[in-house]
């Protein structure tokens, strides 16, 4: 059996693949926790809208401010649904990719583990050979 695993270049990808997959997850993360932030800053400054006005001029400014909050709020929901969406395709890939690594890591181990039987099993034939060698030397001596 060859000691070397003869997958073990595929491994490496798979390996480059998986953290990929991890550093594209962890921008959807990012990008979709920016984006709760900012919907809660610009909440709070929407609640930060005074409540009256002494002028129709304040009325006209409370009025576009809370339109244009709105408005705002509104982008930032669909922009963190498609962040949400990016965030759960993202998870997708690095499961994907985590598992094809898990196979081939598996993989590796039975071979590992194979040539390590293999190895110790011609050890124990050696040691049996010598053994064996000594008892029918020691027969061979009482005989005489």
């Amino acid at each position: 059996m060859n000691r070397a695993f003869s997958l073990t270049g595929l491994l490496r990808l798979r390996h480059l693949q998986q953290d990929e997959a991890a550093g594209a997850l962890a921008a959807a993360n990012r990008n979709a926790t920016e984006n709760s932030a900012h919907r809660t800053e610009t909440h709070s400054a929407m609640a930060n809208i005074p409540v009256s006005a002494t002028t129709s001029a304040a009325l006209n400014a409370m009025a576009a401010a809370r339109a244009s909050s709105r408005s705002m709020l509104a982008d930032l929901d669909g922009l963190g649904r498609n962040y949400a969406v990016a965030v759960g395709e993202a998870q997708n890939a690095f499961d994907v990719a985590r598992a094809q690594s898990i196979g081939l890591e598996k993989l590796q181990t039975r071979h590992a583990a194979a040539w390590n039987a293999e190895e110790l099993h011609g050890e124990q034939t050696a040691l049996d050979e010598i053994a064996s060698t000594r008892w029918h030397q020691g027969q061979a001596g009482a005989a005489r």
